[in-house]
């Protein structure tokens, strides 16, 4: 009787057609550790973006999506662990939200034939896809990040930047270390002066580096912090009483957590992005009424509107919009790895697409390509109202300088092609 049961259910599916596994997009995330705080909102976005597209949608192209998440805490070893041991569920893409794990990933994935995106963080040279045939880091990476920072002071200073000081306070890492060159560069090329501020792991000793900026005040003042740095950098600015709208960080040094703790002090602080904020998004209703009131949120929903929740959601939008451009250049629904890739490299998102998707104005209209991986390097400038408790957008997209940025992608990506041994492509 069992026998004949389950020779009748095979039958069964066999009629309906093939069944297709799961499109699995693995999260390494970090809701503990030093840096919980930003990895937490991130996870969220990106695990509810996905339940959105099983509860409306029935997946993408039909094929249930699977989020399996992966605790890091923000360590390159466990990151890397992570990887392996997930790696042979069919996992379409990685986003480790660490330059630590990627500069590991890099050469494994390439290995694996796997794709990965780092959204503005990892290695900014990956940009060059004649190099990095597997790595993707559209639409801004961290020198876009930089030049888009001094691209405003120039537009609040009539132009001209000569004479003028800044200081950039960064994260002792690899991370922090990414915009130095770019700065420099641009500080040859508008004639201001630059000076180096680096702040060890985790972040909660600065005095030093701020009885510094006291001393010799810098007009202004850029970060590239993460977690706790960013809290207390806020608060020693606000201390020696630096002017806050002369204070800009980049878009990891740009969320609420990072603000809140100095309260009013923290008022008129800017931060760079590439994406826009806030819950003013079409989006936010259907997953309000998909995900958050079926009980299915990732995190406690207390996340969603906010910064990194956003870029959580728009990291997992960009892959959902990949793999159906895979789908469809394949003609198949059931996508492998190498099929994403195409599908990442052939990605076109438009004002159009955003709209249809719930999300207009949410982030910049850009195209990849063979030689592009990471699209237009568009940015934008945030400030925060303390007193409204939000963040507002208060420039259009505007362009990083690539005159100052490609020769440095590509002398930084052809180096790395000399010495892993890696043929250009795109030929």
């Amino acid at each position: 009787m069992k026998t004949r049961l389950a020779t009748m259910a095979v039958a069964a599916v066999m009629a309906a057609g093939p069944v297709m596994a799961d499109l699995v997009f693995p999260s390494l995330s970090y809701r503990t550790g030093p840096y919980a705080a930003g990895g937490i909102p991130f996870a969220d976005g990106y695990a509810d973006y996905f339940t959105l597209l099983n509860e409306r949608d029935g997946g993408i192209g039909g094929v249930p999506v699977r989020v399996p998440e992966c605790e890091t805490g923000y360590n390159t070893e466990k990151g890397v662990e992570c990887y392996e041991s997930t790696k042979g569920e069919g996992s379409l893409v990685y986003q480790p939200l660490s330059t630590g794990i990627t500069y590991q990933l890099i050469p494994k994935v390439t290995a694996d034939g796997i794709p990965l995106h780092t959204m503005g963080y990892g290695r900014t040279s990956a940009a060059n896809g004649e190099v990095f045939s597997h790595v993707f880091n559209y639409p801004a990476n961290y020198w876009n990040g930089a030049s888009v920072g001094i691209n405003h002071l120039l537009d609040i200073n009539d132009g001209d930047l000569s004479g003028k000081s800044v200081a950039l306070v960064y994260h002792n890492s690899a991370y922090g270390k990414e915009p130095i060159r770019t700065l420099e560069e641009l500080s040859e090329k508008h004639g201001y002066e630059l000076s180096l501020l680096p702040v060890d792991h985790p972040g909660q000793e600065q005095k030093s580096q701020w009885l510094q900026i006291r001393r010799n005040q810098p007009d202004y003042v850029i970060m590239y912090g993460w977690g706790v740095m960013n809290q207390v950098a806020i608060q020693e600015a606000a201390n020696i009483r630096f002017p806050m709208e002369n204070f800009i960080g980049i878009w990891w040094s740009g969320a609420e957590h990072d603000v809140t703790p100095a309260g009013d002090a923290a008022d008129g602080y800017k931060a760079i992005t590439f994406h826009n904020v806030g819950s003013d998004f079409p989006i936010f209703e259907d997953i309000q009424e998909h995900v958050v009131d079926k009980g299915l949120a990732a995190g406690a929903g207390d996340q969603i509107g906010k910064v990194l929740y956003n870029r959580g959601l728009y990291a997992a939008m960009l892959a959902a919009e990949a793999a159906k451009t895979a789908q469809e250049m394949h003609d198949t629904a059931d996508i492998t790895p190498a099929m994403m890739r195409d599908g990442m490299e052939a990605l076109e998102v438009t004002e159009e697409l955003m709209t249809e998707l719930g999300m207009p104005n949410f982030g910049p209209s850009f195209s990849v390509s063979c030689e592009n991986h990471g699209g237009p390097g568009l940015g934008g400038i945030t400030q925060w109202d303390a007193s409204a408790g939000e963040w507002s957008l208060i420039t259009d997209f505007m362009e990083s300088d690539k005159e100052v940025i490609q020769p440095l992608i590509k002398a930084d990506s052809e180096a790395y092609a000399e010495e892993a041994g890696v043929e250009m492509r795109c030929n």
